[in-house]
This record gives C-alpha cells, sequence and structure tokens, in this order.
C-alpha cells in the first residue's frame, strides 16, 4: 500500500460498527498494532446508518442479557468522556403486552433480568402513560419498564469507537476494498486489496453483507444471509420529544421512539425478503433496496390502536439496509479451526450496532481467553461445518427474521 500501512498484527476487515467495536475491544484488551480497511469514504456508510439505534438489554437469555448490559456501560462511559459521543439517550423504554400469553413470556423475562441483576419492573398503563402521554395502554396487559434502556445514533457511535481506538494506538484505512485472504498452509497471512497488500497474522471478518464472500475467499462456506429490514421516520408532531422512551410491541411486531420531534416506526415483516450473497461479487454492492410501502403503511396499521394520530403524520424519510441473519439465530463470532488466524464478527441477526460492545468483547474473549465461555464457543462458525444448503439457510435466517418478536423467539 503506497505510503500506507503495509503490516499489521490484526487487519480488520470492515468498519461498519461491529467492526470498529472489535477494534476498539482489541485495543481495550491489549492488543493496539490493529489496522482497520473499510472500502467506503467514511467508516460507518453502509448498514450501520441504517439501524435505527435502540438499545435493549431484556432478552430471554442471561447470556444476551448481560452481553445488552455491557454495551450499555460502554455508551454511557462513552458519553460521560470528552472523546466523540455516540449521542447516547438512556431514556428508559416499555415493553408492551397485548395478550395473556405475553404477560407469561415478559415474567420469564423479569425473572433472566433478576438474574442478571438487570433493573425491570412491571408498571400499570396510568405509570405507563405518564411516560409517554402520547400513547393509548388501554389494551396494554402488561408493561414492562427497564429504566436504563435507550436510544443512540449509530453513526455517533462508530465514530466512537474510532476515537477510542484510535487513542490506544488502532489504524483506520478507509476508501480501501479487501480483494482476498492470503493464507499460506492452511493459516492467515495477510489481506490483498485494490490499494497493495498488507500482512497479518489474523484477519477478522465484520464485512457485514460481505462477509460471505470473505470468508468463502478461504474455503469457508459460512451460512450469512442479507435480509432486508426497513422503518420510517414522520413529520414534525406534537408530543413528541426526544426524551421519550423507547417502545416495543411485540404483538404488533412493532418498535418506535421519537427522533427529535418525530416518530421513528419499524418492525418485523411477516414475509421476509433477501438476497443470495452468492448473486453478487465481492467487488459488487447487494440490490438496491425500495421503498416498500404496503410492509411501511401495515407497520402503521398496526400501531394505529395505541397511537391513531401516526395514519395521519406524513413520512419524512425512510431508512432500509441488509442486516445478515444466521439459520440459527446466533452470532457467527470466533475463529475457524480450518483457517488458523481467519476470525469471525458476524451474522448479527439486527444486533450489530445495540450488541456492538458486547460482540467485540466476545471476539477478544474468543481469541484471547485460552478458555472461553461456553457460550462465546457456542458461536464459533465451525459449527458449521457439516453440510447444509442454501433453500434451508434462507428459509430457516428469514423465519429468525419473520418470527423475532414471536413469543419463544
Amino acid at each position: 500500500m503506497s505510503a500506507q500501512p503495509n503490516h499489521a498484527e490484526i487487519v480488520i476487515i470492515g468498519g461498519g460498527a461491529v467492526g470498529c467495536a472489535v477494534a476498539y475491544s482489541l485495543a481495550k484488551a491489549g492488543k493496539t498494532d490493529i489496522l482497520l480497511l473499510e472500502k467506503e469514504p467514511t467508516v460507518a456508510a453502509v448498514t450501520t446508518p441504517q439501524a435505527a439505534g435502540l438499545v435493549g438489554q431484556v432478552r430471554n437469555t442471561v447470556e444476551r442479557t448481560k452481553l445488552a448490559m455491557w454495551s450499555v456501560k460502554t455508551f454511557s462511559q462513552f458519553e460521560r468522556e470528552e472523546l466523540h459521543k455516540p449521542a447516547w439517550r438512556q431514556v428508559g423504554s416499555l415493553r408492551v403486552a397485548l395478550c395473556d400469553e405475553r404477560v407469561e413470556e415478559f415474567r420469564h423475562m423479569k425473572a433472566i433480568a433478576d438474574e442478571s441483576d438487570l433493573e425491570v419492573d412491571f408498571i400499570d398503563q396510568q405509570a405507563a402513560s405518564q411516560k409517554w402521554p402520547a400513547m393509548d395502554f388501554t389494551r396494554a396487559k402488561a408493561i414492562l419498564w427497564c429504566p436504563t434502556d435507550g436510544y443512540l445514533q449509530p453513526s455517533d457511535l462508530t465514530m466512537s469507537y474510532v476515537a477510542h481506538a484510535r487513542k490506544m494506538g488502532a489504524r483506520f484505512q478507509t476508501s480501501t476494498r479487501v480483494l482476498k485472504v492470503l493464507t499460506n498452509h492452511g493459516r492467515v497471512t495477510g489481506v490483498e486489496t485494490d490499494a497493495g497488500t498488507a500482512n497479518c497474522e489474523m484477519v477478522i471478518n465484520a464485512a457485514g453483507a460481505h462477509a460471505y464472500h470473505i470468508a468463502r475467499g478461504v474455503g469457508l462456506d459460512l451460512p450469512i444471509l442479507p435480509v432486508r429490514h426497513e422503518y420510517f421516520i414522520t413529520v414534525h408532531a406534537a408530543g413528541l420529544q426526544p426524551d421519550l422512551p423507547v417502545i416495543r410491541i411485540p404483538d404488533s411486531t412493532l418498535y418506535l421512539r421519537a427522533e427529535i420531534n418525530s416518530l421513528l416506526c419499524g418492525g418485523w415483516e411477516r414475509k421476509a425478503l433477501s438476497t443470495d450473497p452468492r448473486s453478487f461479487p465481492v467487488e459488487a454492492e447487494p440490490p438496491l433496496i425500495e421503498s416498500d410501502w404496503d410492509v411501511l403503511g401495515w407497520f402503521a396499521e398496526q400501531l394505529a390502536p395505541e397511537m391513531p394520530a401516526v395514519e395521519q403524520l406524513g413520512v419524512r424519510s425512510v431508512f432500509k439496509g441488509w442486516p445478515t441473519f444466521t439459520p440459527d439465530g446466533r452470532f457467527i463470532i470466533g475463529e475457524s479451526s480450518q483457517v488458523k488466524g481467519f476470525v469471525m464478527a458476524g451474522g448479527c441477526n439486527a444486533h450489530g450496532v445495540s450488541g456492538s460492545a458486547g460482540i467485540g468483547r466476545h471476539v477478544v474473549e474468543s481469541i484471547l481467553d485460552p478458555d472461553p465461555s461456553p457460550y462465546v464457543k457456542s458461536l464459533s462458525p465451525d459449527r458449521f461445518q457439516q453440510p447444509w444448503s442454501w433453500d434451508s439457510v434462507q428459509a430457516k435466517a428469514q423465519h429468525i427474521y419473520e418470527t423475532y418478536y414471536d413469543l419463544g423467539h
């Protein structure tokens, strides 16, 4: 790379929230000879800025809860420091149940939160209305309140990771497309880019929708499927301000929050749209996503019983992207036993931004801890060594998306 770094101990491919979080986490763990490569002119330029930025800690397992809690701890620390802030708003969250079965799920979630030392409480309709006056909670059969949840700006968060990692010695190189990971006798030796070759001892694949291609280049077939996700932001409306809590209504498959004085609303489609990563090469972009007004209109219809005004609010903008999903709904994290020095940080199942700090921590544990936890071990790319078909991957990954808020998910 002319006038650019041509060697690093660790090269990270991908400058989204996950890649930059991994750089920060590794630097914090003492690995400072890090070079992150991003093909776009800036970091956080593709899928990351399309994220809604919601950060929720209430989960169905202790492991996922603690991962989210670690992310919140990191975001709160960044917000207190003088380096680039992530625009973290710790406004809390309301999770609304509309049926008896969901109430039982909430009780289970409350028990998991208690076990994880996460503050979560049931509140009544009146208390919820005081927190969000423009919402009608009449249909709510139970409401979970988590005061330490919130939301942030994904691009600001990514720049926070960059600022902190760079301060500890990590390097970031944009406008550099990785063409191939170089190996010799089953071990990573470097990366070939459109600007030259960089030698390294380890490559971390955080390439998002291109993570499949990067892995395939070293002979690994990993079931990483880009699935469309979209949400809308309305025009300004009375009763909306940035300090309102985040709301999730899983029975309506919806999430929402204020975006300054506007409403941000998104959800999980009942018929997912995915794209086969084999249909476009590593040098190309995934297919362009057109706004699906039928789906966006359905989100508004689902929200109308709780917020009738939504059907009169004009849409100011639509955000959409290709977050990657896996057939078992779990991250792919850790070193491949088939290619030494090749580490995965992908298949984030729409948790790339909110879970980025926790994912970074898991990557560090997977490669630096001589005995990683059983949970981190379970995320290894090696779990996909058995033969699988793309038809089954598409069906299962889309099902993960379509049932994201379903009971027992």
